[in-house]
């Protein structure tokens, strides 16, 4: 095991503690896993080899939300969502699969700050966006999901929006769901899907699975705005950290 990505034992330690609490807070506050588990790799080690299985990774655990949310899915909304997002995400893996390490880095970290620092900021559009601003959305959900971060601009572009919250739900777990799966064929382009992508996710899934039932039994008294708040201030540490480590190994 501990020749996978080249990892040393304090690194996989590191990283398992790292996927246990991403899970938890996932589980909790509903968001977040992907983005804190690939923040946290960039600060100990190259982030890309992680981007695939991260990819996997949101497969399943969409798939387990997935249940009972298809009455509630906006799919005019999904359809145009998916295009942007197909288009754009073959050349995003590609060029996050032939970047140096610092340079991956530098890039995983400032997408992630930037998308948190807009999810922090709140802002709203007062009307609901037609098919350009879908299109849109998900190009750059496209983009972000080079640094396994697909997910966070979407969730920017519903809140921004006056979208009931179940539709919000709904529609965010199907397209999570789906772009991933789309994102498959991709990975396999760019070259970062292998079998070292499922060893890494047969060695995930048990600390996702732990890290889910606590943060879903809620063995915390914070109150669940409260926590997506310190998710998001968590990742605008973790980014602005890996942006620091990147720039100074550039130095």
């Amino acid at each position: 095991m501990a020749a996978l990505y080249g990892l040393e034992i304090w690194q996989l330690i590191y990283l398992a503690l790292c996927i246990l609490a991403a899970a938890w807070v996932r589980g909790y506050s509903g968001f977040g896993f992907s983005a804190l588990v690939i923040t946290s790799a960039a600060l100990v080690t190259d982030p890309v080899p992680f981007v695939a299985t991260l990819v996997l990774c949101e497969i399943v655990l969409s798939f387990g939300q997935a249940r009972g949310v298809m009455a509630q899915i906006d799919w005019r909304r999904m359809v145009g969502m998916l295009g942007g997002a197909a288009v754009v995400m073959p050349f995003s893996f590609a060029l996050i699969a032939r970047m140096g390490e610092d340079i991956a880095r530098m890039a995983i970290s400032g997408m992630v700050l930037v998308i948190c620092l807009a999810m922090a900021r709140g802002f709203q559009f007062g009307r609901e966006l037609g098919t350009p601003g879908n299109v849109i959305a998900g190009m750059t959900s496209g983009l972000a999901n080079g640094a396994a971060a697909g997910g966070l601009p979407i969730a920017v572009y519903l809140a921004a929006q006056p979208v009931a919250a179940p539709v919000f739900r709904a529609t965010l777990i199907a397209y999570l769901t789906l772009l991933c799966l789309i994102a498959v064929p991709a990975l396999l382009w760019a070259g970062l899907l292998g079998v070292q992508s499922f060893v890494m996710l047969a060695f995930m899934m048990p600390l996702m699975a732990l890290g889910l039932w606590v943060g879903g039994r809620r063995f915390t008294s914070a109150n669940p705005q409260d926590f997506k708040r310190f998710t998001l201030i968590l990742l605008i540490v973790l980014s602005t950290l890996g942006l620091i480590r990147s720039i100074w190994g550039e130095l």
